[in-house]
């Protein structure tokens, strides 16, 4: 499989990025534009998935607040969090075979699992608990999120993962709507990184992964 790689070296807005997104979703969709995969980060915004409830919305005021397509509650987007947005056809993923939404969010799953376990972090799946956990001594947190939207069996939108991010912005929503478990990112865990290093070795998983 053949993809663009794209990486925006800027804090990108969260509509701006949204609407290029949704361009280049729509070209996949009518034949005439490739596969991508966008590195980023984002301004400070919080975003609204199709199931958020206005309750895990706890400080209005703090940030910009943006109604998106993609599943889920609420989350937060901001600086020190790597965000990947996977513009992929998943008739040619899973080709020869039909393709497989709830296979597809697995590979985004064991993409994350497999980068935080070559930094020595362990990443775990939860039943029912959309995005990937870490067991801590203060209990489970939440690494990195998934969302996902698919439009005519091309997906976008994606993951996120916090590296060095401000973990209090979590504190203004109900982190995807979960308020029995924290929020964690690297640094939290005593991990400090390059974000240029994170991103090789989560380019190199997501080639393993998808067979690029």
């Amino acid at each position: 499989m053949k993809v663009i790689w794209k990486k925006s070296d800027e804090h990108e807005p969260y509509e701006t990025a949204i609407s290029h997104m949704e361009s280049i979703v729509e070209k996949i969709v009518r034949g005439e534009g490739e596969q991508t995969i966008w590195f980023l980060e984002h301004k400070d915004v919080y975003t609204a998935g199709t199931s958020a409830d206005d309750k895990s919305l706890l400080e209005k005021e703090k940030f910009d607040v943006y109604q998106t397509g993609r599943g889920g509650d609420y989350t937060y987007h901001g600086p020190g969090q790597r965000v990947v947005y996977f513009m992929l056809d998943l008739k040619k993923i899973f080709m020869p075979s039909d393709p497989d939404l709830r296979a597809y969010i697995r590979k985004l799953e064991q993409i994350i699992i497999n980068v935080l376990e070559r930094f020595g972090i362990k990443g775990e799946r939860r039943e029912n608990r959309v995005g990937i956990w870490v067991v801590t001594p203060d209990g489970e947190k939440k690494i990195a999120a998934i969302g996902v939207r698919v439009r005519k069996w091309v997906a976008y939108h994606g993951i996120a993962i916090n590296i060095d991010t401000d973990l209090s912005n979590f504190d203004g929503i109900v982190p995807c709507g979960i308020s029995q478990y924290g929020v964690t990112s690297f640094k939290d865990l005593g991990k400090t990184i390059e974000m240029d290093y994170f991103d090789k070795i989560m380019k190199e998983e997501i080639k393993r992964v998808f067979s690029i």
